[in-house]
């Protein structure tokens, strides 16, 4: 599916993800670890890894089962990050952390936990992005940045979430159609399929314009939760708040049950997944409900410096669930070799 972007053809070209170094991220929790409790609680920094193979690795070392491991979120493979794991030890002592020989992972600290690490636990992630042979025009570039800063950009799902070939989407067909799949494949199968969908739904909000600002019918949800309210009448308070960033419009993460949204919003949400029916049907049987995600999505602190003529450097937080390569894609025309 081609994405429409919100801010117009992107000005620049260049490479990403040249070496992981490239691509940093930083998982902000928002809270610490007890320092108390059965679960050894580690900052881990890994560069070229998998999150679920390190997690693999980890419960090796500590000679538990893999389920014993716990993690925020999966993050990039071809990048240097840092984030928690948990390692549920049950009245074992800890290992030498410091000793562990896994290719590409650093124990940066550890401490003690009383609880599982769960996935979204995070708060977000910070990232610094660096940009090679970058060629275009500079002012055009800022003035860009300068209108996502202000504005935002559609909070599409990332290519990540597709897969390799987007070979998770065909794992969704092969799914709907009858086909068992071992329950990490049917989760993959099944976020896909609801990506897809919401962003068809975001795509035709973005050509009409209408990704983040009110329709009549709209559900909106509060900044920085994943709570919603309305449809209600536009008022100069939703108004207000829309502009402050307090609220923002959704759209729908497809299950079964009948969708929030109402008058237009709801007509274009059923007009923009009607292409993609088989995979709204085969979401309705699974055990999945309706849910929502916001349209918009702003970055936290977004700055910019220049390394000589041909390197942009980008930092920024976003909330977890969202996709550093949508931020990238408004205002870069860069493949990226994980996607």
């Amino acid at each position: 599916m081609e994405l429409p972007r919100a801010h117009g053809a992107p000005p620049l070209t260049g490479r990403l993800r040249a070496e992981p170094a490239d691509f940093e991220v930083e998982e902000e929790r928002g809270f610490e670890p007890s320092g108390q409790g059965e679960h050894a609680f580690l900052i881990i920094e890994k560069t070229g890894a998998n999150t679920e193979w390190v997690a693999r690795q980890l419960a090796a070392a500590a000679g538990v089962a893999p389920v014993a491991v716990g993690y925020a979120g999966l993050k990039d493979r071809h990048a240097v990050t840092r984030q928690a794991f948990t390692v549920q030890l049950s009245g074992r002592a800890d290992p030498d952390w410091s000793a562990l020989a896994i290719p590409g992972v650093q124990v940066l600290s550890a401490a003690r936990h009383d609880r599982k690490l769960k996935r979204g636990a995070h708060r977000g992630n910070r990232f610094r992005i660096r940009l090679r042979d970058v060629r275009g025009e500079r002012a055009a570039a800022e003035t860009q940045l300068e209108a996502i800063r202000a504005r935002g950009v559609p909070n599409y799902f990332g290519e990540q979430r597709f897969g390799t070939d987007r070979r998770n989407l065909a794992l969704a067909e092969a799914l709907f159609a009858g086909r068992r799949l071992p329950r990490e494949q049917r989760g993959f199968a099944l976020s896909a399929a609801r990506s897809e969908l919401f962003n068809a739904v975001l795509a035709r909000r973005v050509s009409d314009d209408s990704w983040d600002r009110a329709l009549d019918g709209e559900v909106w949800m509060l900044a920085g939760s994943n709570a919603i309210f309305g449809p209600e009448p536009w008022n100069e308070d939703l108004a207000r708040r829309l502009a402050a960033f307090d609220i923002d419009p959704t759209g729908p993460l497809w299950g079964a049950g009948e969708l929030r949204s109402a008058a237009a919003v709801r007509a274009l949400e059923l007009a923009a997944i009607e292409p993609l029916a088989p995979l709204a049907r085969g979401l309705e049987r699974e055990d999945l409900g309706q849910q929502r995600r916001a349209l918009r999505l702003r970055p936290g602190d977004l700055a910019w410096s220049w390394e000589g003529e041909d390197r942009l450097v980008l930092d920024f937080r976003l909330p977890a669930g969202a996709f550093a390569t949508v931020v990238l894609r408004e205002v870069f025309d860069a493949p990226d070799p994980q996607g």
